[in-house]
């Protein structure tokens, strides 16, 4: 056996020093403050394509139910591919509300408001009207 500083090699500790696995956890610790934020916001924005997409879908049957009537459904219970039921997004992220535009009756415009549920609360309401107006801008571009 080789000795060094006085021990032979059988002593020697294996492992890694305080100052090693110091540095491993902050470089640790700085990937998951880049990555964290990230991902949540990905998710996020996931979530909101969801919104989106029920949103065109929620549209799409009240383009039929108008065509059928003659004025849009106030309540998107009355669409009948949703047989009586509140419509949520796919994953329940988003409630869907329909109302009249602005400024206009059932017969003319009809506002689809996309309201966040649970751990997508916080994000704020999608909508999108008969006209084709679509809010806010930035969630759908």
């Amino acid at each position: 056996m080789k000795a060094w500083a006085g021990r032979p090699t059988a002593y020697l500790e294996k492992g890694f020093s305080l100052i090693e696995l110091v540095f491993a956890l902050g470089i640790i610790g700085i990937l998951a403050a880049i990555a964290i934020p990230s991902y949540t916001q990905y998710m996020t924005d996931a979530r909101r394509g969801e919104a989106k997409t029920t949103l065109m879908e929620v549209m799409q049957e009240q383009e039929k139910f108008y065509t059928e009537n003659g004025s849009y459904a106030g309540n998107t219970a009355n669409l009948p591919k949703y047989n009586n039921s509140p419509i949520v997004s796919q994953n329940g992220y988003y409630q869907i509300t329909a109302a009249a535009c602005s400024g206009a009756t059932l017969a003319q415009c009809v506002l689809l408001t996309a309201t966040p549920q649970g751990v997508q609360s916080g994000d704020g309401q999608i909508t999108l009207d008969s006209r084709g107006v679509r809010t806010p801008q930035d969630y759908w571009d």
